[in-house]
């Protein structure tokens, strides 16, 4: 069972950064794409929303404009849990640092832009010990 506590989820994170270069994209029929390659995958209306590593997608011929890093929290947050996100997504923004956040059913994944990687590290470790 995961965590709810928001003290514990905090200072429990233990972001890793994940080695690689990340790129959202978005198709209208994923169906050529094998399913192992997405790292997350997400139906919207417009299309589905293809989560890649950059040399896959580019492997592909597919496009895309926004390249992220990785950074997964290693604590294992229940789903029902409140607040985590909100934490780390405002203390990223007070330092400019955009966050998209993909939740598992064990960890909290954040896509960041590459330039902020090691940027956003510095602020998840500094949350961890600010409690």
């Amino acid at each position: 069972m995961g965590e709810q506590s928001l003290m514990h989820l905090i200072q429990h994170m233990q972001p890793q950064l994940n080695e690689g270069e990340y790129v959202f994209v978005s198709l209208k029929d994923p169906s050529s794409i094998s399913r192992d390659l997405p790292i997350c995958e997400m139906k919207e209306k417009e299309g589905v929303t293809l989560i890649l590593a950059r040399e896959e997608a580019e492997g592909l011929g597919l496009s895309f404009d926004y390249i992220a890093s990785w950074i997964t929290l290693n604590v294992h947050s229940a789903l029902e849990a409140v607040g985590l996100t909100a934490a780390f997504s405002s203390a990223l923004a007070k330092h400019n640092i955009s966050c998209n956040v993909v939740a598992g059913f064990y960890h909290d994944h954040l896509f960041v832009e590459k330039k902020d990687a090691q940027k956003a590290m510095q602020v998840l470790k500094t949350m961890t010990t600010s409690l």
